[in-house]
């Protein structure tokens, strides 16, 4: 095994971290920088931030890595970069940043009050995608643009995806991989391409994007580029050192967790909580909910169901109900250990208290709202906590149970990573209400880990993805379900859990129409 060293970017919502990992998957040195702020907030629900204060903190941490460990630095065969999704960079022609950078979490969204092309409706009406349809459009910041600043619009000659950005000033060239431009972008996710004529595609118009302003996509593992001179002084990292294209955050995290199949589901507790599983061959979980293309070649991996506000409630929590001070419950980390100690000592199902977790929009059933039904005398401030946590993986294992009928078979085993991981009492409520043992990895940041199987395989070091996460991942602990908490889970799951949306859906249309009437 050769000495070669990949070296990591992995942009966060909070932070970036750079870490140098071997052929082995070990973190031989990282450095960490959080931003200040994460973002700012112009009017309630809204989040931007400048993308270049991004690359200024990349900046201070890879100068910083490379001071302290030269030696190391000598050593990097690639560099490969993951970052946060659905999150765009407006270009002028002289490829000037022209707004701010509107992110991923915000939620303002546009009055999409010009209507599709009527045989366009007719068709999403008849499969039962209206709703969904809609929702995308208004969540689609290029549509809030071309309303609500028609002159930045104007000025607009390039539609970036953040990663691509970051690609462009570390190496002059505007290219990515289509596994880092999942969101609210035109793209045929089977073939890794942006539709033809996209602002007139069937699917593409929904986007409101054209194929001139995008970037151009290419494989995962393809050369995007060398470190430009003017970027190593910026960074600290040698010139001509190659960028590899990698994938988004959640795709290298399902690849860090060595989840390389279908037999095994990965599961994300981060600020928003996803289920994921790896296929060979394209599989839609339904219509409309694409499989995305892993960070290698030859491969998609299915985001089952994302919970856009997931371990977010905890710290909403803590900060609604626990008295704790948290200024920014979405990119503060949270510390509930407290809380954590006390979950043994509430029983599975908290009493009968089961919570719905849609306090942000989904794309399956984009009116949802969150709910939480079975209060009593009896429920204490540790019966809600253990809830949410309940209630989250409650609706990752119906979105689990969903995708195995497509695939017609069980999915054994779980792998779970993120900042909820880091709790064993959440790990074992996760094995025992889906009654599957759960496994951690060596490492927290499988995010970083899964950008270095990339870059490897990338490189040539490994000639497939199997020896790669072989020699590169291995499990360190598993949680084994309790088999005497089966016979509660599954009742509140399929006799309490699962008749929630479908009892209160007409409520939330109500809610849905109330809401337009106070926005008027």
């Amino acid at each position: 095994m050769s000495d070669k060293l990949i070296l990591t970017i992995d942009f966060g919502t909070q932070s970036v971290r750079a870490s140098l990992f071997d052929a082995k998957g070990e973190s031989l040195a990282q450095a960490k920088e959080t931003y200040s702020p994460a973002y700012y907030s112009l009017k309630p629900n809204y989040a931007e931030q400048d993308p270049h204060s991004y690359y200024e903190s990349l900046c201070k941490c890879t100068k910083r890595l490379a001071s302290e460990h030269p030696d190391l630095f000598t050593r990097i065969a690639g560099i490969t970069l993951t970052c946060f999704r659905d999150s765009a960079v407006m270009l002028d022609e002289n490829n000037k940043v022209i707004r701010p950078m509107i992110l991923w979490l915000d939620q303002r969204t546009a009055k999409c009050e010009n209507k599709l092309p009527v045989l366009h409706r007719f068709l999403f009406r008849l499969v039962g995608k209206t709703d969904t349809i809609d929702a995308n459009r208004k969540r689609s910041m290029a549509n809030w643009i071309k309303e609500n600043e028609p002159e930045n619009w104007a000025k607009c000659k390039k539609w970036l995806p953040v990663s691509t950005y970051f690609h462009f000033l570390l190496t002059g060239q505007m290219l990515d991989s289509a596994s880092n431009a999942s969101g609210h972008y035109p793209i045929n996710f089977k073939k890794g391409s942006w539709y033809k004529n996209p602002d007139k595609h069937f699917q593409g118009q929904i986007f409101g994007l054209s194929e001139d302003k995008l970037p151009k996509l290419v494989a995962p593992g393809s050369i995007i580029g060398k470190i430009t001179e003017e970027a190593s002084i910026e960074t600290g990292i040698p010139a001509g050192t190659i960028l590899y294209s990698c994938g988004s955050d959640k795709s290298c995290e399902t690849l860090g967790l060595g989840v390389i199949d279908d037999m095994t589901a990965a599961l994300s507790y981060g600020t928003a909580c996803t289920v994921e599983t790896t296929v060979k061959k394209y599989v839609e979980s339904e219509p409309f909910l694409p499989a995305f293309p892993a960070p290698i070649k030859g491969g998609y991996y299915n985001m089952d169901v994302q919970i856009y506000r997931g371990y977010w409630m905890i710290n909403w929590f803590l900060k609604e109900f626990a008295g704790q001070k948290i200024e920014d419950v979405m990119s503060s980390d949270f510390d509930a250990d407290y809380l954590n100690s006390k979950l043994h000592e509430v029983p599975a199902g908290s009493n009968g208290l089961v919570l719905q977790p849609y306090w942000g929009p989904g794309l399956a059933r984009p009116n949802a709202k969150g709910a939480v039904v079975g209060f009593s005398d009896s429920i204490t401030q540790e019966h809600f906590y253990k809830a949410i946590i309940e209630g989250i993986c409650y609706a990752l294992r119906e979105s689990l149970e969903h995708f195995e009928k497509k695939l017609k078979h069980k999915i054994p085993n779980l792998r779970i990573s993120g900042g909820g991981s880091q709790s064993d009492e959440i790990c074992q409520i996760t094995a025992d209400v889906f009654q599957k043992p759960v496994t951690r990895v060596q490492t927290f940041e499988t995010c970083s880990l899964g950008a270095a199987i990339a870059g490897f395989m990338a490189i040539g070091e490994y000639k497939n993805v199997e020896e790669a996460t072989k020699n590169m991942v291995r499990p360190s602990k598993t949680f084994t379900p309790n088999i005497e908490n089966k016979e509660t889970y599954d009742y509140l799951f399929y006799k309490v859990y699962q008749s929630i949306f479908p009892s209160l859906n007409k409520t939330y249309n109500r809610i849905k129409q109330f809401n337009r009437l106070q926005n008027k």
